[in-house]
């Protein structure tokens, strides 16, 4: 065979594999697709992930399934998404405390946040809410303050160890002083159990599963952690607004694959996610439950998630965050 032919033969194996991938791109999804959760059900991160990704399957024309793998403050469930294939067949909720915070508070990660992901799409952020059980003797911060300093040891809880959550209870506590212990739970809801059974005096949670029980009564709201108020809280201040000038805590979601991940799936997944983002059902829904939709292109989360990961690295050390 002569150079000419080699180089023929080259050029024709190349266009066989180009028009292979792009056939593989073009007919993605071809089977359901597997959204991990690293959650427990009935949080924020599994209502936002059912919702958005029923929206998601009729626009991509297969079912997008839900499958919660709590445990490690998410930990777990991102790994399961890191060592998957990069075929756009298993994609994470993943989170400020995932992708940003965990690294620099727990002593062993079993992934890189920096390396091991391809990020698709933000979701949006959630508002946490600073909440009491309805016969705790307070009724704003500075009550609570007070409280907590005539009883050190306070307790409170959270969805869990490194979540936003938990960064939120660890900023109060700097910020005022106090001497607070804080309760993992394994999610939001068993810790919301243990308030309405009386078992645990206060927490840091998301509000999106916190709302319903705040709405009927059986949980006062002391304050929301954000920079504004809650369009679903609209007369329950900030923290800042109640006295802790510069206190700031806004959790932002979104969605990731593994590494190495085609950006041509890359690309059809975030027109999937924003097309459900934008639609006004959704939004509607996600509002209604205390969270502020938002999508973004990929790049742009990308940097979100790299500047984070140094920006908590800064908070968490200065805070002595530490999970074994």
């Amino acid at each position: 065979m002569n150079r000419r032919q080699i180089l023929a033969s080259i050029a024709a194996a190349c266009a066989l594999t180009s028009m292979t991938a792009v056939h593989a791109e073009s007919a993605f999804p071809q089977k359901p697709i597997t959204f991990v959760v690293p959650y427990l059900a009935g949080g924020t991160t599994d209502l936002v992930a059912r919702v958005v990704g029923e929206h998601m399957a009729r626009t991509l024309g297969q079912a997008v399934v839900i499958e919660n793998k709590p445990g490690a403050g998410g930990n777990i469930g991102m790994d399961v998404v890191a060592k998957s294939k990069p075929d756009g067949y298993t994609i994470g909720f993943g989170a400020i405390s995932t992708n940003a915070l965990n690294p620099h508070i727990y002593k062993s990660m079993a992934f890189d946040p920096r390396k091991d992901f391809t990020a698709v799409s933000m979701l949006g952020y959630s508002t946490i809410v600073l909440e009491v059980g309805r016969s705790f003797p307070a009724n704003n911060v500075q009550e609570f303050i007070a409280y907590i300093k005539a009883n050190p040891g306070f307790q409170y809880g959270t969805a869990g160890a490194g979540t936003s959550m938990h960064l939120a209870g660890v900023m109060f506590a700097q910020m005022t002083g106090l001497d607070t212990v804080h309760v993992p739970y394994k999610g939001s809801v068993p810790g919301i159990t243990d308030m309405l059974g009386g078992h645990l005096p206060a927490m840091f949670d998301n509000l999106p599963a916190s709302l319903p029980h705040i709405q009927a009564g059986k949980l006062k709201a002391l304050a929301v952690a954000g920079s504004e108020r809650s369009p679903s809280l609209p007369n329950v201040p900030t923290i800042a607004e109640s006295g802790l000038k510069g206190y700031a805590v806004d959790p932002w979601f979104g969605v990731y694959g593994p590494a190495k991940l085609d950006p041509a799936i890359t690309a059809k997944l975030n027109t999937a996610i924003n097309q459900a983002l934008s639609d006004p059902a959704v939004k509607d829904k996600l509002v209604q439950a205390g969270f502020t939709p938002k999508g973004s292109a990929a790049q742009s989360f990308e940097a979100l998630t790299q500047s984070e990961y140094k920006r908590l690295g800064d908070v968490a050390r200065k805070a002595q965050m530490q999970v074994n």
